[in-house]
C-alpha cells in the first residue's frame, strides 16, 4: 500500500509570523512569493530585502488518513533540503541532514487509524552551518568569492545555494523529490544495478536486485527485458538480500552518442508484489583512456570501440529556485545542447545529482554525461560523522545512477586540489588540509568502487593524473584542464592557442544576458551597465568591468544599452569559437572540449551560452557551427605570418570537403579568392591549406563556405587583428516579416552591404531557425521565428550587426 503525501501543504515560519500554503516538491521561498509574502528575488534588487528567509525556521505539515495502522510502515523521502526534523503525529522519525540522500525510516509505531499529521521542520541552512563549522576541530575555509552565504561547505547540499559567481544567494529549503508513506508487505526494492558484458558480437546484462525484508521470506520476482520474461522465487533473508540474473542479447542493439549512431535502448523491468521498477538500459562500453604519450598522457574516450570527441558545455542546475523548474524546462535546455551539435554535458559538481528523468533525457538524446560528485570550490571536513555521510550518499546515488548509458565518468569533485591554494589557512598548513581533502577523496572514491567497481572514476577536475596535485589550470600535457586565463587573469583571446589541453572541460567568457531577459528585472531607468540592479545581475567581481575593457580592445564602443548587450554576446561568441575551433584543431591531441556553461539559474550576467528560460544567446548560434562533426576553421600560425585552413571530420567515415575562400571588401563585395579540395580520415583533423597573410589585402576579410560529402556544410570569416580597426560601412539590412503557419514567421533578412553578425531578436520568446550570420552586399537569408507558446500576433524584431551597433544615427 502507498500514501502519496506530496501535494499541497500548510506553511509556517518557526515563529508564527507568516503562514500560507506550500506545493511539496517545492520550495519555500516560491510558496511565499506566491503568497506575496516576499517580493520576486529574481527581480531588481529584492535578493537583499529576501534573506531573512533562511535565516529563519520554517514547518509544513499536512494531514493524511490510514484505515488500518498494523503492519511495517515506512516513509520514503528523497531530496529534503536540508537539515530537517520529520514528525508523526508529533513523534520525530527522521533527523535529516543530507539532500542526496534517500531516507527510509520506519514508522510503524507512530500511526494511528483514521487521521494523521505529518510535520517536517526545516531548519536553517544558516545556522545550521555556523553551528558546524563551530565545531570542526579546525576551521575549514568556504569560497567568499562565490559564497557570501557562509559556511555552505559544512552541509550535503547544493553548494551554489549559498551564492555563485553566477547565483543568486537564497539557501532555500524545502522538498524537491518523493515523499510517501509505504506499507511493507514481504519485501521492497531498494536498488537495481545493472553492468555489462561485452563479448564477440554478444552482451550479457547482469542485473542485480537488492530487496529489503523485515523478516525472511518468500518473495516472486520477475524480471524483464524488451519481452524476455523470467520468475524467479526467491528465499529473503530480514534485512537486505541480493538477487542475480543475466540476460543474455545475442544481436544488440548499441547506444551511440548524438552525432555518432542510434541511441538504441532497452526497457528492463523489475516487479515483486506491490512493486515494479523499470529501467532505460542503453547497451555500451566505454572506456576512458590515460596511456602515456610524448606530450604526457591522454585524457579520451572510447565509446564501443571508437574515439568519441566530445563537444559540450558544463550543467548547473536549471533553476535557483526548484518550483520553478520542471522537466519540460529541462528538456528544452537539454534538446538545446543536442540542437548544437553537442554530444556532452559536464554535470558540476556544485549543484545536483539530478533526477531519474534527467538522465533518462540524457539516455534518449545522446548527451554523454560526465558526472561531478557534490563537492566544489571549497575545502570539506573530514571527521567521521561528515565522511560517514558521504559515504551513505555517493552509494544511494551511485545505485539510482549508474545504469544509465549516457552517464560516462564519475569525478570525485570541482576544484578542491585547487583551493587547497585559495586560503590563508591551507597555504600556511597545506599538509593538514590535503590529508583533510585526501580522506574525503578516498571515501568517495571506495564507496564507488563498492557499489559499482566497473564505473569509470576519475578524482578530480581539473586533474593531471591519479594521485596528481598539481596546477592543472595551465599544465596542458596531461588529463582535463580548466583553462581561464583568458577571462580571470583578462589575457587575449589569442591566448587560447597558447595552450594544448589534452581535455578541456572548463573555459569560459561572459557576456550580459538579452535584452528581453533584462527586461524582466530591470526598469528603463536601469538599462546602463553601471546601473545598481544591472549590477546587481553580476555575481563575479569585476565582471562588467572585464566584458567593457574586453570590448575596447577587440571592438568599436557600442552606441547604446541595446546595442552594449548584442556586442557582449558577439564578443562571447568570438571568444569561444578561437578556442573550440584551435583545440578542435589539435585532434587527437585534444579530444574535448566543454564550454562553461549551457545554461543559467536566473537573469544574470554570466557565461552561458543559453539565456535563463532558454533564448539563445549569440554563443549558442555559432556553437552550432563550430561544433559540427564536420567543421572548417582559420587558424593564424603562432608568427602570424600564416593562415591554416584546418578541416575536422568527427564522423566515421571519409568526408571529401569543397572549401571555397573568398574576400570580403568593407563594402560587401564578396571576391573569390580560391576554391580547394580536402579529404579528412575518420575522426580526425587535417590542414586543408596554409595562406601566407601577404595574400589578404588590408581592409579584407577572409571568409569560407564549405559542403562536405556526408551532405553537411557551413560557413565562416576570419579577421587577421581586431575587428575594431575594420572602417565597416553601412549594411542597409532590410527584416521582412510574414506568417508562415502554426504561429510561425517566416524571416527574410537583406543586405546592401557587409553585415557580421546579423542578430534578429524578439521580445516574444522562440526560437530562430538561423541567427548571429553574416551577409555579403546583395545576399539575403531567410530563417524561421517559432514562438515558444503559439500566437496570433505577429511579433515586433530588431535587428543587429556588427556596423550599426558601433554606429549614432
Amino acid at each position: 500500500m502507498n500514501i502519496d503525501l506530496s501535494g499541497a501543504w500548510r506553511l509556517a515560519s518557526a515563529d508564527g509570523a507568516h503562514r500560507t500554503e506550500m506545493a511539496i516538491p517545492g520550495d519555500v521561498h516560491s510558496a511565499l512569493k506566491a503568497a506575496g509574502i516576499i517580493a520576486d528575488p529574481y527581480f531588481g534588487r529584492n535578493e537583499n530585502d529576501v534573506q531573512w528567509v533562511a535565516q529563519g525556521e520554517w514547518i509544513a505539515e499536512r494531514r493524511f488518513m490510514v484505515d488500518d495502522p498494523d503492519g511495517s510502515w515506512y516513509l520514503d523521502i528523497t531530496d529534503l533540503d536540508t537539515v530537517a526534523i520529520v514528525f508523526i503525529n508529533g513523534v520525530p522519525v527522521l533527523s535529516a541532514d543530507n539532500c542526496f540522500r534517500r531516507y527510509r525510516p520506519d514508522v510503524s509505531s507512530t500511526l494511528q487509524s483514521g487521521e494523521n499529521t505529518i510535520r517536517i521542520h526545516f531548519h536553517s541552512s544558516v545556522a545550521a552551518g555556523a553551528d558546524r563549522q563551530a565545531r570542526q576541530p579546525f576551521y575549514i575555509p568556504y569560497s567568499t568569492a562565490n559564497c557570501p552565504i557562509p559556511n555552505g561547505n559544512m552541509l550535503r547540499k547544493p553548494q551554489c545555494h549559498f551564492g555563485w559567481d553566477w547565483n543568486i544567494a537564497l539557501a532555500p529549503l524545502g522538498l524537491y523529490g518523493e515523499i510517501s508513506l509505504n506499507k511493507l508487505k514481504t519485501a521492497r526494492i531498494e536498488h537495481i544495478v545493472t553492468k555489462q558484458r561485452h563479448d564477440q558480437g554478444k552482451v550479457e546484462l547482469h542485473v542485480a536486485l537488492t530487496l529489503y525484508a523485515r523478516d525472511p521470506g518468500i518473495v516472486p520476482v520477475h524480471f524483464e527485458l524488451d519481452g524476455e520474461r523470467v520468475r524467479l522465487d526467491c528465499g529473503i533473508e530480514a534485512g537486505e538480500t541480493v538477487i542475480r540474473h543475466v540476460f543474455e542479447i545475442d544481436d544488440p542493439k548499441l547506444w551511440w552518442p548524438a552525432g555518432s549512431g542510434d541511441q538504441q535502448l532497452y526497457r528492463l523491468t523489475v516487479d515483486i508484489p506491490g512493486e515494479t521498477d523499470t529501467r532505460q538500459i542503453g547497451l555500451r562500453t566505454v572506456e576512458l583512456l590515460t596511456d602515456p604519450d610524448e606530450a604526457g598522457s591522454r585524457f579520451a574516450f572510447r565509446i564501443n570501440g571508437r574515439e568519441i570527441f566530445c563537444r559540450g558545455a558544463n550543467w548547473i542546475p536549471a533553476d535557483a529556485l526548484f518550483s520553478l523548474t520542471s522537466p519540460e524546462k529541462t528538456e528544452d535546455l537539454l534538446q538545446s545542447a543536442v540542437d548544437a551539435n553537442m554530444n556532452m554535458i559536464r554535470v558540476w559538481g556544485g549543484g545536483f545529482y539530478e533526477a531519474d528523468w534527467f538522465y533518462d533525457l540524457c539516455d534518449r538524446l545522446g548527451l554523454m554525461v560526465w558526472q561531478d560528485f557534490q563537492f566544489a570550490c571549497n575545502l570539506y571536513p573530514s571527521t567521521s560523522d561528515f565522511l560517514e555521510n558521504v559515504e551513505a550518499e555517493v552509494d544511494y546515488q551511485i545505485r539510482r545512477l549508474i545504469s544509465h548509458p549516457s552517464i560516462v565518468l564519475w569525478c570525485g569533485d570541482n576544484e578542491l586540489v585547487g583551493a587547497l591554494n585559495w586560503f590563508k589557512e591551507s597555504l600556511e598548513n597545506r599538509d593538514r588540509y590535503l590529508v583533510s581533502y585526501d580522506r574525503l577523496n578516498r571515501v568517495i572514491e571506495q564507496a564507488l568502487r563498492q557499489a559499482a567497481p566497473e564505473a569509470i572514476w576519475w578524482p578530480s577536475s581539473p586533474a593531471s593524473g591519479y594521485l596528481d596535485y598539481g596546477d592543472a589550470w595551465h599544465a596542458d600535457g596531461s588529463g582535463d584542464m580548466h583553462y581561464w586565463s583568458v577571462w580571470h587573469e583578462n589575457k587575449p583571446f589569442d591566448n587560447y592557442r597558447s595552450v594544448r589541453p589534452r581535455f578541456c572541460s572548463e573555459f569560459g567568457f561572459q557576456s550580459y544576458t538579452s535584452l528581453p531577459v533584462i527586461e524582466t528585472y530591470a526598469a528603463s531607468k536601469d538599462m546602463n551597465i553601471a546601473s545598481p540592479v544591472i549590477e546587481h545581475h553580476q555575481k563575479n567581481v569585476g565582471g562588467n568591468e572585464r566584458i567593457a575593457g574586453t570590448m575596447f580592445r577587440n571592438f568599436r564602443f557600442p552606441k547604446d544599452f541595446a546595442n552594449f548587450v548584442y556586442l557582449s554576446q558577439v564578443q562571447q561568441g568570438v571568444a569561444i569559437k578561437t578556442a573550440v575551433d584551435y583545440w578542435r584543431s589539435l585532434k587527437p591531441h585534444c579530444m574535448g572540449a566543454l564550454y562553461w556553461q549551457l545554461n543559467d539559474t536566473w537573469p544574470v550576467a554570466s557565461w552561458s551560452s543559453l539565456d535563463y528560460g532558454g533564448g539563445w544567446k549569440v554563443l549558442h548560434y555559432m556553437a552550432r557551427r563550430f561544433f559540427q562533426p564536420v567543421a572548417v576553421a582559420a587558424i593564424p600560425s603562432e608568427d602570424g605570418g600564416d593562415i591554416r585552413i584546418s578541416l575536422v571530420n568527427d564522423t566515421p567515415a571519409d568526408v571529401a570537403v569543397t572549401i571555397n575562400l573568398s574576400l570580403l571588401t568593407l563594402s560587401g563585395e564578396r571576391k573569390p579568392l580560391r576554391s580547394i579540395e580536402a579529404v579528412c580520415t575518420p575522426d580526425a583533423a587535417v590542414t586543408a591549406l596554409t595562406i601566407p597573410v601577404s595574400d589578404l589585402p588590408e581592409n579584407s576579410i577572409l571568409a569560407w563556405t564549405f559542403t562536405a560529402s556526408n551532405g553537411t556544410g557551413g560557413d565562416g570569416h576570419y579577421v587577421h587583428g581586431a575587428y575594431k580597426a575594420l572602417d565597416l560601412e553601412p549594411a542597409g539590412l532590410e527584416l521582412s516579416v510574414s506568417p508562415a503557419g502554426d504561429g510561425a514567421v517566416d524571416l527574410l533578412v537583406q543586405s546592401k552591404g557587409l553585415a557580421l553578425f546579423v542578430l534578429v531578436e524578439s521580445s516574444t520568446a522562440g526560437r530562430y531557425s538561423d541567427n548571429a550570420f553574416d551577409l555579403a552586399a546583395g545576399e539575403s537569408r531567410r530563417i524561421t521565428f517559432t514562438p515558444a507558446t503559439q500566437t496570433h500576433v505577429v511579433p515586433n524584431f530588431r535587428i543587429y550587426d556588427l556596423h550599426s551597433c558601433q554606429t549614432a544615427g
